[in-house]
């Protein structure tokens, strides 16, 4: 009997861990075959290509991002060939798995919550050709024009059972995004996830966990991404997981971990303070900083011990932390999201995520929709509308904000110009956003796309249109932004340039200097001129621009006057460039 195990995944770069758990725990099972896909790919081609294997049996695990994709390719697949066993599992048909049927009479069964026991007897069930599933508990089926739901499974005690997904990898996952899991379940409640709907944490050994990353790490992938709803729940647990990590010093992947900063404690951040740049990346759940709404979402947090706790590790510059709001959560009006926000902008980590209320199904605030006034359409993604305290006006405000975030503060191409324009214009950075999306609006910006040059030109109109009095440095932060993060001679014309020929003209001179490579280039002392300046950058400025950023961004008069800096290109995943002021070098007769 041949069984396809499938699903659509959200981007080309991403690899599906379900269906390897399930064909995993499946081994004695033969003729079980994976086939991924993403939801840009075009229907017809998706249903053709599980039809051309000729299956009689395909599994498809169903997710809030592919659930409206994979109900059509079903459709059609059961249409053509109405012998062909259609299941459906996966948190997006977990907790309506009757209605599915009911509703769906192209699908014949669902495995409802943790799936792997559910899946292996039922395969076996059909391959046997028994038509009694009443023993099998966890799934939901027909019986002739009944839907019957079988009782719920009990979870997996021992996850080492579960025969590792990654045992026998090739090069399928050789640049890609990987999803590992050292851990099922969470030991927080919040109201807007469903982990809330599974008491307590159950882990892998950490034997299972170090063999599977070592083979991940020796297949080369882009990423691991820990899908642990609280990777840090077990202090002693993960820390021994990010040391075996460590050890292993892989190169060119990147760890990325969801925690909750406030269990972090003095010991957790000594140790981070020596993890290598860039080898792991933070997750960390705000979604407000109202604790009214805190309450209601039965979140628990600290925001004051999460806030030092992020802060420090911000000045390590050594671990990328991602940092979420939700926008619709009960109680949080549009005031109370803008002090949410400015409240986790003043930590200034690399990226502020702001998410939109998603009533899932199974989850606690979908049943208290009519306590808290949510509207919302009930099909995928399910993002809240309006509440009784958000608007659907303030909804669209709070999407142009979180567009110009995106565009603006994430990428960190507009680090300085930005910190100047909030700190001299605007009480708070949330004014500025808004402020920013009435020109942005005005001007039909948001109804097109645009270069990343053109953001930067963008930005300078905007400086202009306000009239800031100080507009001469402002030129000259987006000028130092520029040429920071683009290592390229071909500067636009738009950003202005002071003594561009001078320097042109005085390059190779200066990076022959040996007083200056002893000074700022050591490592690269015996490198030729020519390459060399491939490198490295000089860029003039009409004011001292670095002391105005060591200043934190403090105008005065000490700044009045011209420099030259010297870019230094790096390749890290964080620390992207150096800058030295070598005016001296430059002027030196």
């Amino acid at each position: 009997m041949k069984i396809i195990l499938t699903t659509l995944n959200s981007k080309f770069i991403h690899s599906a861990l379900a269906i390897r758990y399930l064909k995993s725990y499946c081994k004695d099972i033969p003729n079980i075959e994976l086939m991924e896909f993403t939801i840009n790919q075009n229907l017809d081609y998706i249903v053709g290509e599980l039809y051309k294997r000729a299956p009689d049996i395909i599994g498809f695990s169903t997710y809030i991002w592919n659930r409206q994709e994979v109900l059509r390719i079903c459709e059609i697949i059961k249409t053509v060939n109405p012998n062909i066993k259609i299941i459906l599992g996966g948190p997006e048909v977990s907790f309506d798995g009757d209605e599915i049927l009911r509703e769906c009479w192209f699908i014949d069964f669902v495995v409802y919550g943790e799936g792997e026991e559910t899946f292996y007897y039922l395969l076996t069930s059909i391959i046997d050709k028994e038509k009694d599933y009443s023993h099998i508990d966890g799934l939901i089926y027909r019986r002739g024009e009944k839907i019957i739901k079988n009782p719920p499974r009990q979870l997996i005690k021992d996850l080492d059972s579960i025969p590792s997904p990654y045992q026998d990898i090739g090069d399928e996952f050789h640049n890609k995004i990987v999803y590992y899991e050292s851990s099922r379940g969470c030991p927080f409640n919040c109201q807007f996830c469903l982990s809330s709907t599974i008491k307590g944490v159950r882990y892998f050994s950490l034997d299972r966990v170090k063999e599977d990353l070592d083979r991940l790490i020796k297949a080369q992938v882009k990423q691991v991404k820990f899908v642990d709803r609280t990777f840090n729940a077990n202090k002693k647990y993960a820390m021994e997981i990010m040391k075996f990590i460590m050890d292993k010093d892989p190169k060119g992947i990147n760890f990325h971990f969801e925690v909750t900063a406030h269990l972090i404690d003095e010991e957790m951040l000594n140790f981070l303070k020596t993890v290598k740049e860039g080898l792991f990346q933070f997750e960390i759940g705000v979604q407000s900083t109202n604790p009214t709404t805190i309450e209601a979402i039965g979140r628990t947090t600290d925001f004051e011990k999460l806030k030092k706790v992020t802060k420090e590790i911000k000045s390590f510059n050594n671990i990328h932390q991602h940092l979420d709001l939700i926008a619709g959560l009960p109680y949080e009006d549009y005031h109370s999201f803008k002090k949410s926000f400015n409240d986790v902008f003043e930590i200034r980590a690399e990226k502020i995520q702001l998410g939109f209320l998603k009533l899932l199904k199974g989850s606690g605030l979908r049943r208290d929709k009519e306590k808290y006034g949510f509207k919302f359409i009930d099909c995928p993604p399910y993002e809240v509308l309006e509440t009784d305290y958000l608007s659907f006006a303030d909804m669209l405000k709070l999407k142009g904000i979180e567009d110009l975030v995106e565009k603006y503060y994430n990428e960190g191409y507009f680090k300085h110009t930005l910190e100047y324009i909030i700190k001299n214009k605007y009480s708070k950075p949330f004014d500025f956003f808004e402020d920013y999306l009435n020109f942005w609006e005005k001007n039909m910006y948001h109804s097109i796309s645009h270069s990343r040059n053109r953001l930067y030109e963008i930005l300078l109109e905007f400086s202009v249109e306000k009239s800031f009095k100080d507009l001469f440095v402002i030129k000259e932060l987006i000028k130092f932004d520029y040429v920071s993060n683009h290592n390229n001679p071909n500067i636009p014309s738009f950003i202005e340039r002071s003594n561009a020929d001078f320097i042109q003209r005085k390059k190779h001179e200066i990076l022959k200097d040996e007083d200056l490579l002893s000074k700022y280039l050591i490592d690269y002392r015996d490198m030729a001129t020519k390459k060399l300046i491939n490198i490295v950058h000089i860029e003039g400025f009409k004011i001292d621009i670095l002391k105005l950023i060591h200043n934190g961004y403090l105008l005065d008069n000490s700044i009045m006057k011209d420099s030259y800096i010297m870019f230094e290109y790096k390749k890290g995943p964080l620390n992207k460039y150096r800058a030295y002021d070598i005016t001296e070098f430059v002027l030196k007769e």
